[in-house]
């Protein structure tokens, strides 16, 4: 169980060198113990004290591949830190400086809801237990009730729902591999409920050449009556109704907007955008696809890019021979993500330094135990 510390009052009011200064003796003072992971879309005032920067999967990945760092500071959301706590080593600790930067997109998928929709879909109740209770999961095609549906979560999802594809045979994906994740469902099953994000769904199955007359929403608050059920039952893949509110800001507008003011602009945008817009826009992919296509762009290239201002920014001010700007012109900030800032972060290190670890991320073991084994199949498909 996880349970919010808050800030204490003496840290509110220091001017940002006082931060700044006290951060850096702090890291120097916990050394090679303390690992400091920071999601591409956190504020530079947070993530230039990083030790490494990237996505949410990448960097739990690269946080077990370092075990000699005894603290984890995930400045990030709390679903990543989830996945730091699974991925890690047992004497690792794992820390997210406020509990409450959370996903608004992860919490549209609670566990109870996820779990009913699988019963009226399957017409059997969703495995559930330790793993004292029975064997890993391997999904099958045998055509009996329930086997050919195939659970995916994206990685922005609660440890809980990880878990359950663990159990259920599924897996997790991420926005760059997402389209080999379905690939190998329809191995093993001929449908697929993917969770928590639609759009994410929706773009990538539609770019595997399934239709969307072939997909169908599944709305966790009202659901589907009589008929309506049967229909959704018959399609191949069965989206839930979530999204990324910072990626629902951009629209075809913007888009259009975009090329009459900024002729041979090239739009590049994130499949948690919605269908009309990733089909208006000129690329599509994942934050570390959007980083390289940046990257590797010839001088004097523009881009209008739709995802989070921060990485958008930044992006900017790495290659100003570019002009880069955010697709929407109002800024688009992901507000939980914002709620890890110098001061909660310059509160865990020194807590930190006294031997106190505040806000620790801990999944419970069983449900640690079955979400990996929906991380490690996505590993092994990808």
């Amino acid at each position: 169980m996880s349970v919010q510390e808050q800030l204490t009052h003496d840290y509110l009011d220091l001017p940002s060198e006082e931060i700044d200064r006290r951060i850096r003796a702090a890291k120097g003072a916990l050394g090679d113990s303390l690992l400091i992971l920071g999601h591409h879309y956190q504020q530079d005032d947070v993530i230039k004290f990083a030790n490494l920067r990237g996505d949410s999967f990448k960097l739990a990945r690269q946080a077990s591949e370092h075990d000699e760092a005894e603290y984890i500071v995930f400045c990030g959301v709390h679903f990543m830190a989830e996945s730091a706590d699974i991925v890690s080593a047992p004497h690792q600790k794992v820390v997210l400086p406020d509990l409450s930067a959370g996903c608004s997109l992860a919490d549209m998928a609670q566990i109870d809801d996820v779990e009913y929709c699988w019963e009226r879909l399957t017409g059997r109740k969703a495995e559930r237990g330790g793993a004292e209770d029975h064997a890993p999961a391997e999904p099958s095609a045998s055509g009996k009730p329930g086997d050919s549906i195939i659970p995916i979560t994206y990685v922005n999802s609660a440890a809980s729902l990880k878990a359950f594809c663990g159990r259920n045979g599924g897996a997790v994906c991420t926005s760059s591999n997402a389209a080999a994740v379905l690939e190998w469902a329809f191995t093993k099953g001929n449908r697929v409920l993917f969770f928590p994000d639609q759009h994410l769904g929706r773009n990538t199955a539609y770019k595997m050449g399934i239709s969307l007359d072939d997909m169908a929403l599944w709305d966790p608050i009202d659901g589907p009556d009589g008929a309506g059920l049967e229909e959704i039952r018959s399609k191949r893949v069965i989206l839930w109704n979530g999204y990324c509110s910072v990626h629902q800001r951009f629209t075809t507008d913007q888009v259009k907007a975009a090329r009459e003011s900024f002729p041979g602009i090239e739009i590049l945008v994130h499949p948690e955008c919605r269908f009309d817009v990733v089909q208006a826009a000129d690329y599509c992919g994942s934050t570390e696809y959007i980083i390289k296509m940046v990257k590797e762009s010839p001088s004097g290239t523009k881009w209008a890019i739709g995802t989070e201002i921060n990485l958008v920014h930044r992006l900017a001010g790495e290659y100003p021979d570019r002009h880069i700007m955010s697709l929407d012109p109002v800024v688009c900030v992901c507000s939980t993500m914002y709620r890890i800032d110098p001061m909660h972060l310059l509160w865990a290190l020194e807590n930190l330094v006294e031997g106190r670890v505040v806000n620790q991320v801990k999944v419970p073991a069983d449900v640690a135990e079955w979400a990996k084994v929906a991380l490690d199949r996505m590993l092994r498909i990808t």
